[in-house]
């Protein structure tokens, strides 16, 4: 679990329930970094209300600053702030997978026929 969540509001005021949602949904994404990764990570997520002619409308960015320099970003404008916060969910989970297959080494062609070809 993602234990440092700065949430924080622009002309919204954050309630308690949302709070609690946001801390349920986004600190779960701790189990898809590496390993060495996992203990010191920081998540910012700033709730500002934007009116429109039409509706207002919620705009919510979340940055999430990993071990080693790597900032990992998502936004979204939504009606519903519970629903933006599922969308970002989703959208920062694809980019810390991404990120994971970048820096975790891999096996090469090579090194894996030696694994099987047998010796002697």
């Amino acid at each position: 679990m993602i234990d440092k969540i700065e949430i924080s509001g622009h002309n919204y005021k954050v309630s308690d329930s949302f709070k609690k949602y946001a801390t349920k949904r986004i600190g779960k994404l701790d189990r898809y970094l590496p390993h060495g990764n996992k203990k010191d990570v920081i998540m910012k997520l700033v709730i500002s209300e934007v009116d429109h002619p039409h509706g207002n409308k919620y705009e919510i960015s979340a940055a999430m600053e990993i071990p080693g320099g790597k900032v990992v970003t998502a936004k979204d404008e939504c009606s519903n702030v519970f629903a933006g916060i599922d969308i970002l969910e989703a959208k920062l989970k694809g980019q810390i997978r991404r990120f994971k297959l970048e820096s975790t080494p891999h096996l090469s062609k090579k090194g894996l026929k030696s694994l099987f070809i047998k010796r002697g």
